[in-house]
């Protein structure tokens, strides 16, 4: 799987939606296997500086996914946009 360098809200939020698509679920399907709702999903796609934290790791466990921290300058990858 490969390496996604996330600095801002936004970038995340089109990462996670990215990952959600390739797994081939819906809003809906990756909602219920955490127990929260669709809109919940999209507000994080959509609107991602109004997520909470504590959905944003259900969604990551719907995925399948896990976050890991580094120093910014570990890695060789450059994101796009601007740093938050």
């Amino acid at each position: 799987m490969a390496r996604h360098p996330v600095r801002t809200p936004q970038q995340l939020a089109l990462v996670l939606q990215g990952y959600r698509r390739q797994a081939g679920l819906t809003q809906k399907e990756a909602a219920t296997k955490v127990g929260m709702l669709p809109k919940t999903i999209s507000l994080i796609e959509n609107d991602a500086d109004s997520s909470s934290i504590a959905s944003l790791f259900k969604l990551l466990s719907a995925l399948d996914l896990e976050i890991v921290l580094q120093a910014k300058g570990s890695s060789t990858a450059t994101p796009d946009g601007d740093e938050w």
